[in-house]
């Protein structure tokens, strides 16, 4: 940067904030420490500094063709060096404090988030909802809200900033519980120990452990390769007991000896899963605290997540409720994973629906959490249908609440439950201190839906609404309901069988040649629920007092009204609605429900009976 600056040996190569072709060919020479640098590949990566800015419009002095910025060059470098975080946000600073008065001004703060952004491009990460986040985090940098930053705010904030840290190529440490990685410079060829590919590229090509001679590629993650191991006579170097015969694993790279159930790898972030995990073992877990999914960790799931890419076998443990898993699986989907890995529940959520499905119960109680990864050990892989919601208003001027996802992983509604959830949301999110717990947040469901039976405010929904299956219009005049159903899985409202049981002799068998929809209400009533048969099941509901009989047993099912492979609603009211559980009020619409694929879940294994009265 100094030889750029005035005096230096090269600022005749600078034009304001740029820099032409041969000024940058020769800042490569310097920076690499080489005297023969290709040209052509100089110019290529000249180019491709040149097509990933935007037009700048009015700018001052500049080469010939445009060249390219200076500074966004010296952010792209940084990314491959090492160096102290406080220094290098103290360099950062600097460097776009253009003006040179100690703040950061709104046009500044934009700057640094368009080169953040294009430094999550350059690591692969998706960033379609990333500029919403940045923003948020440069704000809460600005500790007293003036709205400029100072270099003390800046380097406070980003010290306990890990997007930022990441995002800015400062945080080089990558800590998976065994090793401490760094990116390193290989001199001579080396080649990955888990992909068996050369380490490529001009700088840092790969990770190195300081305590050891473990080599990763950029392209892969530090993580135990498990294979099983007769390990009779060693004891588990975690939780230190014998290991029985032929119930080890023993990590072919760097021959760590472990009980089996501990080779389940846990993907989320670093300390903060042996803090989560020590919490709900000590029962001091905070419900609120663990359960809400910040905005900003989706790009810290992502990264972590784009590092297994190229694993073949390893497990999810989610530890949350519906709405993290929900979330954990759109993350999978956007990683682009060449092996979707299968996931499991920790339940802590309120309803726990899928948990409930999947045998791993309707909340977790503080019980063992060593016999819990023992499950997981002895679980089985199964599909789940994951459906794609489209809602097309019907007047695009008419505002409604923001749609809180286009995925079905559980469940869709209209009427009474969504009001009900509704109103739980909007005052939850009012008062939070009063739903700090599951108990607490099912004692508020019990007196909104008493209140919901008095006032009825979905009654007549057949008058507001039309529904399509297939093409085959459902026939509602007969049916006084207050709320419509689309289920996926055999659960909902924490527990309640909505669609019902079927008996085993009265099944219909499905295969190939099943149809996409049945309406025939004879042989609906010999349809069972398949999480994985690519069908949905539609249901209406007469009104909170229905919900409340089947949740009790006292009633053992609602309307079955089809089940198809496309649903299509039209709404001609505004209209309560909720996807797995997450409510809003949505204006008149035309809704369309399709198959979007199938995700890998795992089923908890099923409960072994200790005895004549054995219960659970």
């Amino acid at each position: 940067m100094k030889d750029f600056n005035a005096g230096g040996k090269l600022v005749h190569h600078r034009f304001g904030e740029r820099i032409d072709a041969e000024g940058f060919s020769l800042f490569l020479k310097s920076y690499l420490e080489v005297d023969d640098f290709p040209a052509d590949l100089s110019q290529r990566l000249y180019q491709y500094f040149q097509s990933s800015e935007q037009h700048v419009p009015g700018r001052s002095a500049h080469p010939k063709d445009g060249g390219v910025c200076i500074k966004a060059v010296s952010c792209y470098f940084s990314v491959l060096e090492d160096g102290k975080p406080r220094d290098k946000l103290e360099f950062t600073f600097k460097l776009y404090d253009q003006n040179g008065n100690g703040l950061l001004e709104s046009t500044e703060v934009d700057k640094i988030i368009t080169q953040m952004m294009r430094a999550a491009e350059y690591l692969g990460w998706d960033v379609s909802e990333l500029k919403p986040a940045l923003q948020e985090m440069m704000a809460a940098i600005d500790a007293d809200s003036n709205g400029t930053v100072t270099q003390e705010e800046w380097i406070q904030g980003g010290m306990n900033n890990v997007p930022l840290l990441v995002l800015l190529g400062l945080q080089m440490a990558d800590r998976d519980g065994q090793h401490v990685w760094r990116m390193k410079h290989f001199n001579r060829p080396t080649y990955c120990f888990v992909c068996q590919n050369m380490l490529l590229g001009l700088r840092k090509q790969g990770l190195s452990c300081n305590g050891d001679d473990i080599l990763y590629c950029a392209s892969q993650i530090a993580v135990h390769d498990w294979v099983s191991a007769d390990c009779d006579s060693s004891k588990c170097e975690i939780c230190h007991k014998k290991i029985k015969a032929l119930a080890g694993k023993r990590c072919v790279w760097c021959h760590l000896t472990v009980s089996g159930m501990y080779s389940v790898w846990f993907l989320t972030f670093g300390y903060m899963t042996v803090q989560l995990l020590q919490e709900i073992n000590e029962g001091s877990l905070t419900f609120a605290r663990h359960c809400s999914v910040d905005r900003n960790f989706t790009y810290i799931l992502y990264f972590r997540l784009h590092f297994f890419r190229n694993l073949q076998k390893y497990r999810i443990l989610v530890c949350g409720g519906d709405g993290t898993v929900g979330w954990v699986l759109d993350a999978i989907d956007k990683a682009d994973m060449a092996v979707n890995p299968p996931v499991a529940i920790l339940p802590l959520g309120t309803g726990n629906d899928l948990a409930r499905c999947l045998r791993w119960g309707g909340g977790y109680e503080g019980s063992d959490l060593t016999e819990f990864l023992r499950e997981i050990e002895e679980s089985s892989l199964v599909k789940m249908d994951r459906w794609r919601v489209q809602v097309v208003p019907n007047d695009e001027n008419e505002v409604g609440d923001p749609m809180p996802s286009e995925i079905i992983n559980n469940y869709f509604s209209i009427g009474v439950d969504a009001s009900i959830a509704h109103r739980f949301h909007t005052m939850r999110e009012k008062h939070p201190q009063k739903f700090n717990s599951r108990a607490k947040n099912k004692l508020w469901y019990f007196e909104l839906a008493t209140s919901e039976t008095i006032s009825a405010s979905c009654k007549n929904l057949k008058e507001c609404l039309t529904i399509q299956c297939c093409g085959v219009p459902l026939d509602l005049s007969s049916l006084s309901l207050e709320g419509i159903a689309v289920l996926n899985i055999p659960s909902m409202h924490g527990g309640s069988n909505l669609w019902g049981e079927t008996k085993k002799a009265e099944e219909v068998h499905k295969d190939d040649h099943f149809p996409q929809v049945i309406t025939d209400s004879e042989v609906l009533e010999m349809s069972s629920q398949d999480m994985s048969d690519r069908l949905l099941e539609v249901v209406g509901l007469e009104g909170a007092m229905e919900m409340g009989q089947i949740y009790t047993g006292l009633k053992s099912k609602g309307h079955r009204l089809a089940q198809a492979t496309q649903i299509m609603i039209k709404t001609k009211k505004a209209l309560p609605m909720q996807i797995d559980g997450e409510p809003w009020m949505q204006p008149p619409c035309t809704i369309h429900i399709t198959h979007k694929n199938q995700a890998n879940m795992l089923m908890a294994p099923p409960v072994k009976s200790s005895g004549f009265f054995h219960l659970k």
